[in-house]
């Protein structure tokens, strides 16, 4: 058992720390609430647009490249992380997710290309020797689709290229508050885009259907990934805010415990003082 001064300073810095705690427990809840209502708007948007595309490709005969599957040689992974911690498990369980489809896909890290959006996941691959060839870091709480424009437009133009044959992206699904799900989508190519979707035989195509596609096609798959995004942020909101609500409460347990035993301490050097002074009385009769 510790001393009593021992003891007092660690409550004194435990309590310190769940004020801490708790202040970065509401700043979460604070801005979850709005990534929660950003990735909710976006949804109407992304039903519509693969919903264009959709009939489009069923409705037109066309042989774009992003909607035709090919040999697989290289693979892109587009990886969304955070870029700090304390959120629990958000980012080990993304990281864990990539790294176990790669082992799986693939005999050489050389056929696996890495776009990570977050510093943990770009430090992560990058210090493990795989090929990150382009990142995004300091996103801000609520980013904007200019944000990851330029990454997005660059995952989606080397696959157009031939520098991959096939795209797909790890990020964290929102469910609610307290629950969340690692998902792999695949972004490239659009097998499934037009499968669903009923042939526009009754429509007639201003430019045609192809150049129509061109242009969609390359926005639909931009929109994927910062869609995941907006998902993935709402996650991380939460992730962090039950976290930081845990070692909130484990530090209330802990002062608790502390306080317990800086009793029971207190409580025994005045037993012992007592004690002493009723043996010297004892003594000196």
């Amino acid at each position: 058992m510790g001393s009593l001064r021992d003891i007092e300073n660690r409550i004194k810095s435990t309590k310190k720390t769940s004020q801490i705690t708790r202040a970065m427990q509401m700043v979460s809840a604070s801005k979850l609430n709005r990534a929660e209502l950003n990735a909710k708007a976006f949804v109407p948007y992304m039903e519509k647009i693969q919903e264009v595309a959709g009939a489009i490709a069923a409705g037109t005969d066309t042989e774009h490249p992003m909607l035709i599957n090919r040999p697989v040689k290289k693979t892109a992974y587009v990886v969304i992380t955070a870029d700090r911690g304390l959120c629990g498990a958000y980012n080990s369980n993304i990281i864990r997710a990539v790294s176990k489809a790669i082992e799986k896909r693939h005999a050489s890290k050389d056929d696996a290309i890495i776009f990570a959006i977050g510093r943990l996941g770009s430090e992560f691959f990058l210090n493990r020797g795989y090929n990150v060839i382009d990142s995004v870091i300091g996103l801000s709480d609520h980013p904007s689709f200019a944000e990851i424009k330029d990454i997005a437009n660059k995952a989606v133009g080397m696959f157009a290229d031939g520098t991959y044959d096939e795209i797909y992206m790890y990020y964290t699904h929102y469910i609610n508050v307290i629950s969340n799900k690692v998902m792999e989508e695949k972004v490239l190519p659009l097998t499934d885009i037009g499968q669903d979707a009923p042939a526009s035989t009754t429509y007639e195509f201003e430019p045609s259907g192809e150049a129509i596609l061109k242009v969609l096609l390359p926005q639909y798959a931009e929109s994927l990934i910062y869609g995941a995004l907006l998902e993935s942020k709402a996650s991380e909101h939460a992730s962090s805010m039950t976290a930081m609500q845990s070692a909130t409460d484990n530090a209330g347990e802990l002062i608790d415990s502390l306080t317990l035993q800086y009793n029971r301490a207190r409580q025994a050097s005045i037993t012992q003082e007592i004690t002493e002074i009723i043996g010297g009385v004892a003594a000196l009769e």
